[in-house]
């Protein structure tokens, strides 16, 4: 896959990561700040990835990795908090 398919994956990412902040400016639901956390890390990750393929020549897999976690973590606990 060319770079064009992986910056598409990091605009979806952070226009949905936007999108959720807007409508929980509006809306001050809980679960729509955990959904937003979440989506500003799966963003980051998307940035990295793309950042690790193709502009540095070091691996930042550890980083995206990481990332990843806490952004899936960020939604389980709300998720988790929400349920409670």
């Amino acid at each position: 896959m060319g770079p064009l398919a992986y910056a598409v994956g990091v605009l979806t990412s952070l226009l949905c990561a936007f999108l959720l902040i807007r409508s929980y400016r509006r809306e001050r639901t809980p679960l729509l700040l955990w959904c937003c956390l979440c989506f500003v890390g799966l963003g980051l990750n998307n940035v990295l990835l793309f950042t690790d393929l193709f502009i540095v020549s070091a691996s930042l897999e550890v980083w995206r990795s990481v990332v990843a976690l806490v952004a899936v973590v960020l939604l389980l606990v709300g998720l988790i908090r929400e349920a409670a």
